[in-house]
């Protein structure tokens, strides 16, 4: 039975088999069932085929409605809905890739291991998760709080239960992302301290404000040879990465699987940075070689931003994901990724601040210019990759028939100078058929251009669309913090709090705004650099191809000279 839905996002549709949608569209669902994440159904333009079930919410009765198909979340990003627990439909598999073979858990390396008895994720395309899925709930049956609760520890305050009852209240929202990610409860002091934290993120003051520590040991990682492989027999067919980190010079092999792997304990565990996105999955085509080759160009503008951030090139899980090759190995770090406990928000606690004093009104002046800026960068970005994708099109439709007509318009003159011998001349005839060939040919180099400059913008367009997307949830934790650390402030000046307490919200405040801080800094450092690449490639791959069609044009026109 058809059902009325809303489009929550953007999706721009890349193969024939889907349809774009655009953010608040009213949809026709054709059924409720999704097929490994995608959806079919209709949208308002008449167009028919799939898109990301992740990207849509089903609208009901208010009597029959649940929280299963919805999201507040304004990038839909399975970072902050880690702890969001949503009754699945039994008829519906979710599986964490549109491959076939994704059913057989880890392949040769790990047949019966299950992520922390939780249910495998499934991020929808792009990155963004289905919202019907059961997140892992690593520390016991608290949907709501990202901690695993341990009575023998004290809260970070060490107030004692006597006094709970002065402390700032809850969001009545329980199901925003401020309460789910567990910011609010390491905010007001409820995220117990560990007795021994190992890893330990330092922030800076630089000259641009708060900035994450460089890593120590900087590295680089290759991916290449994008190689089709079969198992059991030929039965299942994947296609295997080698990944060359140059810290180690020693390659290892990786399916998409395990990158989505990788992708899903990052979200886990990094609350307040923005993780890229992995490149989207394709319900169709994943064996096609154009469709190998743009998954092979993503994942190298992945694995370039994940070895350049600070604090995710360093984290254990992403060092054992590059450089483990023991089976035996493997399986125990994984396993130990897995039941880490420094995630969500028990991360904040790894978080080391500087000592310099910050105004928190100064502060959140400036995540607001961020913020403004995101979304303005953010729609610039939507913009850009609308129009270079309508030119690639062009390029390999409407530019290669038009140079195509061109140039057997131009042979149909040399042809009709045949049909009078006496006056026909066999040079000119033979440079005009030779200038119909020449912009033939012309046209077949329009239509192989976006090999070598579009495609590549396009790349990093979706890679920034990816980042940009998850800053509204991230800057949602900052003004959730901000309102936690005034609430408390004028309950201290009522009399209502010990201003001991609202000391020690603001103090872990800070940490969440530093860090925030430190997140956008990094992210316009890699701004400028992406962005001065993509131009450069882009103008420089241009002046190449306008230089060899005019060597075409000027080879012909030669053959007009002696005539």
């Amino acid at each position: 039975m058809a059902l009325k839905a809303r489009a929550l996002y953007n999706f721009q549709s890349e193969n024939k088999e889907e349809i774009s949608i655009q953010e608040n569209e009213e949809l026709v669902i054709f059924s409720e069932n999704s097929l490994d994440g995608w959806l079919q159904g209709q949208n308002s333009r008449g167009e028919t085929g799939l898109f990301p079930a992740s990207y849509v919410e089903i609208l009901r009765s208010r009597s029959g409605s649940s929280y299963t198909d919805c999201s507040s979340s304004p990038a839909g990003s399975p970072r902050h809905d880690s702890f969001y627990t949503a009754t699945p439909n039994p008829g519906i598999s979710y599986q964490g890739s549109f491959e076939d073979d994704d059913d057989d858990d880890w392949d040769d390396w790990d047949d019966a291991c299950t992520v922390v008895e939780e249910p495998r994720s499934a991020p929808g395309t792009n990155g963004h998760p289905s919202p019907n899925l059961q997140y892992p709930t690593a520390y016991g049956h608290h949907q709501h709080t990202g901690y695993r609760p341990k009575p023998a520890l004290e809260r970070q305050d060490s107030m004692s239960s006597s006094k709970r009852g002065s402390v700032v209240g809850r969001n009545l929202n329980r199901f925003s992302c401020f309460v789910r990610s567990g910011v609010e409860a390491f905010i007001l002091g409820d995220v117990p301290l560990m007795s021994k934290i190992a890893e330990v993120y330092c922030i800076e003051m630089g000259s641009k404000g708060p900035q994450w520590r460089a890593n120590p040991h900087p590295f680089i990682c290759s991916v290449e040879d994008p190689t089709k492989q079969t198992k059991f027999k030929g039965i299942k067919s994947y296609i295997s990465y080698k990944l060359t980190p140059s810290n180690i010079n020693s390659p290892v092999y990786r399916r998409y699987k395990h990158f989505d792997w990788l992708y899903n304990r990052l979200l886990h565990k990094f609350t307040v940075i923005s993780v890229p996105h992995l490149p989207e999955k394709q319900a169709t085509g994943r064996f096609e070689e154009d469709f190998i080759e743009k998954r092979k160009r993503r994942l190298i503008l992945w694995m370039d931003h994940m070895t350049s951030h600070p604090v995710l090139s360093q984290y254990e899980g992403f060092q054992h994901f590059l450089c483990c090759r023991d089976e035996k190995q493997w399986k125990l770090g994984k396993r130990r990724a897995e039941k880490d406990e420094m995630v969500g928000a028990s991360f904040l606690l790894t978080i080391q601040i500087p000592t310099e004093h910050q105004d928190l009104q100064d502060v959140e002046d400036r995540v607001d210019t961020f913020k403004a800026f995101s979304k303005k960068m953010e729609d610039s970005v939507l913009q850009l990759t609308n129009v270079a994708s309508e030119l690639v099109r062009k390029h390999v439709g409407g530019f290669r028939k038009e140079f195509q007509k061109l140039g057997n318009a131009f042979q149909a003159i040399s042809h009709s100078f045949y049909m009078d011998p006496p006056y026909s001349s066999d040079a000119l005839n033979n440079a005009i058929s030779h200038t119909g060939k020449t912009y033939e040919t012309v046209g077949e180099m329009f239509a192989e251009q976006p090999n070598n400059d579009l495609f590549l913008m396009l790349d990093t367009l979706s890679l920034y669309q990816g980042l940009l997307s998850n800053f509204p949830d991230i800057i949602h934790l900052q003004k959730g913090a901000f309102a936690k650390v005034k609430e408390s402030q004028r309950m201290s000046d009522e009399g209502r709090m010990d201003q001991e307490e609202a000391d020690g919200i603001r103090k872990r405040c800070r940490v969440v705004g530093f860090a925030l801080q430190a997140e956008m800094n990094h992210f316009h450092e890699r701004r400028v650099a992406d962005f001065k690449r993509m131009m450069q490639s882009y103008l420089k791959q241009q002046i190449i191809f306008y230089q060899r069609v005019s060597q075409q044009l000027e080879k012909t026109l030669r053959m007009y000279d002696n005539l």
